[in-house]
């Protein structure tokens, strides 16, 4: 029987072994460089499982120190990992923090329906609403100035109607009249709301509704659409 030389076989395993070790390395990195890519900065507000629908890549960007300057009455503050993501959004690309582009896309997108070209309003993707966007709020159970999230359902019958989202979570409905004035607000004896005086004043082209100590702005181009 042929004896196999030993150094030879033993310089043979300790190459396979180092190239192993190698191979082994390189995962860590990799798998290291792409959870940091998908990293988001904790402190940027995010707001949802996606934007402008859920599972997208992009995600809605609320208030917060970094972003107070870049949010809009009638627009939507959005923020994606990459510019590539952020360029398909259609709005304007405001800023970045920590690596994430932020993008401010109005309520509704210039040539599409509902945006002033007289051709009615589409509904936006995943909802029953004409459009979405964050409108100024204050004073709900004592909560300070801020931005809410909120969705309008335009009818040229029956007027319009806003949806709220509130601190937490709950809704608050505020009704308008044809014209776009506005009308009242949802209410309940239950949460106590029904004895809350509801009252309305106009600033400009925006229209300020207040329920008891809560107060919201509302621009009317967000009302009206078209």
């Amino acid at each position: 029987m042929k004896n196999i030389p030993t150094i030879g076989f033993l310089a043979l395993a300790s190459a396979l072994a180092l190239s192993a070790c190698d191979k082994a390395g390189d995962a860590p990195d990799a798998a290291t460089a792409a959870a940091q890519t998908a990293k988001w900065p904790e402190n940027l507000v995010l707001v949802g499982d996606g934007f402008p629908n859920p599972g997208d890549a992009c995600r809605k960007i609320g208030e917060s120190a970094e972003t107070v300057n870049y949010l809009d009455d009638s627009a939507t503050l959005a923020g994606c990992l990459t510019e590539d993501d952020a360029k398909k959004l259609g709005g304007k690309i405001v800023g970045a923090v920590d690596g994430v582009t932020l993008v401010s896309v109005p309520a509704s997108a210039a040539g599409t329906p509902g945006d002033g070209d007289g051709t009615g309003d589409a509904k936006v993707a995943g909802t029953n609403y004409n459009a979405t966007a964050q409108i100024k709020c204050a004073g709900y159970k004592g909560a300070a100035a801020g931005m809410c999230d909120a969705g309008v359902v335009r009818n040229a019958d029956a007027g319009s109607y806003i949806d709220v989202t509130l601190p937490d979570k709950t809704t608050r409905t505020i009704f308008f009249n044809k014209d776009g004035s506005f009308l009242s607000f949802s209410t309940a004896e239950a949460d106590g709301t029904a004895a809350m005086k509801a009252t309305a004043s106009r600033d400009g082209d925006t229209t300020i509704a207040t329920l008891g100590k809560e107060r919201y702005e509302i621009p009317d181009v967000f009302v009206r659409g078209d």
